[in-house]
């Protein structure tokens, strides 16, 4: 046992390694091989319980994540995708590529009530995507990575499911981690809008017609008490009036009244799918939490995050360098794994590095957090695309093909987030949050 004892880290990543190749999911992989290092090393198996209870029932930050998941199933499940698509259609619609704007406003919107890209993309992406597809108005690849690329602006923008996690390993502010990402997401969408306007004018795109203008005061009323939910969101958090965990339950209620009352679209039916739904998603990143929570116990006791200061160290790396490389290694894992396993499992390594070289942790969350949204549409894994094709039944290949210009657009303005702090703290500090 001594001698295996010496060997329990690499035993304990063989086993992980190992379990995930059968298929199971990864946050098992982790508690089970995590329980076999402890056993391997002498230590009290116990100890595996007590870092998942501290870790995430102890943790009342790690609340908000079901709370989000809950408000964004009642969203995709009622009519509001419906009525802030039509809003949007009526702002940009006459603009070159009207759907596409469309799209674009509508992620962005949409991000400020769901915090996740998956939903946006499940929800009001599959309905506007089938709107573009109709008719063969835009080529199916076009319609299916314009939605997948403009959803990445969901874990960006507050609130963030992302940021949430990130901020649960890095002990930062969630509140000023919500801020920080309103200038990069404005950034993105005003970066994909510009874009579509000028393919627009090259590839021949359609226009959509003109909405009448006395239309537009029904359009916006039917549209407000949807739009509000941000702003409820963002100014209870930095008036103090709740906490972000909070924001999450006054969202969630806020969603159900929404659903229930205003637009009397939740049904007990409807509502039970929606509770059903919450409990699967939540079941599944749960068991990645758990697992990550026990993982990072080992990694800590194996001083693994020393070990990867010290070898930046001896490299001599100045900030930029770091943030750079690190840019390099999160977007190459993003090509093959999930975005909570990266956050979960692998950034808690490179903090201590970060603070070693005094970069802002804030400015870290967000770069790292927009650079894993891109890994969301980067083949081999892409899950967005995956999730387009499964709905909207366009092939890959002609998803991936208009995708490449998105993703170098999206990769320049990673690098201006890395090489301008103050894209993300600029509003913090304004706000008061930051010195």
């Amino acid at each position: 046992m001594d001698v295996l004892s010496d060997y329990a880290l690499i035993i304990m990543l063989v086993i992980m390694i190992g379990i995930t190749i059968t298929g199971l999911p990864l946050g098992i992989a982790m508690i089970v091989s995590s329980i076999f290092y402890l056993f391997i090393s002498g230590q009290d198996i116990g100890l595996a319980a007590e870092n998942v209870l501290n870790g995430v029932f102890g943790n009342f930050v790690a609340l908000a994540v079901p709370l989000f998941i809950f408000s964004a199933n009642i969203m995709n499940a009622g009519s509001v995708s419906d009525r802030i698509l039509t809003f949007a259609l009526a702002l940009v619609g006459r603009v070159p590529g009207g759907l596409a704007q469309v799209n674009i406003m509508t992620s962005l919107i949409f991000s400020g009530m769901s915090g996740s890209a998956i939903s946006d993309v499940a929800g009001v992406g599959k309905i506007i995507t089938e709107m573009m597809i109709k008719e063969n108005r835009y080529p199916r690849g076009f319609a299916g990575a314009i939605t997948a690329v403009s959803a990445v602006v969901g874990p960006i923008f507050p609130p963030s499911i992302p940021v949430v996690f990130y901020a649960l390993i890095s002990s930062t502010s969630v509140g000023v981690l919500f801020l920080g990402g309103v200038i990069p997401a404005i950034m993105v969408c005003t970066t994909l809008g510009i874009t579509v306007y000028f393919m627009a004018k090259i590839r021949g795109f359609p226009i959509e017609e003109a909405i009448p203008l006395r239309a537009f005061p029904l359009i916006l009323l039917r549209a407000i008490p949807a739009l509000l939910m941000p702003v409820i969101l963002l100014g209870g958090i930095y008036s103090g009036a709740f906490t972000p965990t909070e924001a999450a339950a006054v969202a969630a209620f806020y969603a159900l009244l929404l659903a229930t009352f205003a637009y009397r679209v939740m049904g007990l039916k409807k509502f039970w799918g929606v509770v059903i739904d919450t409990v699967r998603t939540t079941s599944v990143v749960t068991i990645v939490l758990c697992g990550a929570y026990i993982f990072n116990y080992v990694v800590t006791v194996e001083q693994v995050p020393q070990t990867v200061f010290a070898f930046f160290d001896s490299m001599n790396l100045n900030r930029v360098e770091f943030l750079l490389l690190l840019n390099l290694l999160f977007l190459l894992m993003g090509c093959i794994l999930d975005v909570s396993t990266i956050m979960l499992v692998v950034t808690p390594l490179f903090i201590p590095t970060a603070l070693g070289l005094g970069i802002d942790l804030h400015h870290l969350g967000i770069v790292l957090v927009f650079n894993m949204m891109i890994g969301l549409i980067t083949p081999p894994y892409g899950i967005l695309l995956f999730i387009i094709k499964a709905l909207n039944g366009i092939p890959l290949g002609e998803m991936i093909r208009e995708t490449w210009l998105f993703l170098g657009l999206l990769i320049i303005l990673l690098l201006m987030l890395t090489f301008i702090p103050d894209l993300v703290l600029w509003l913090p500090r304004y706000a008061g949050m930051l010195q």
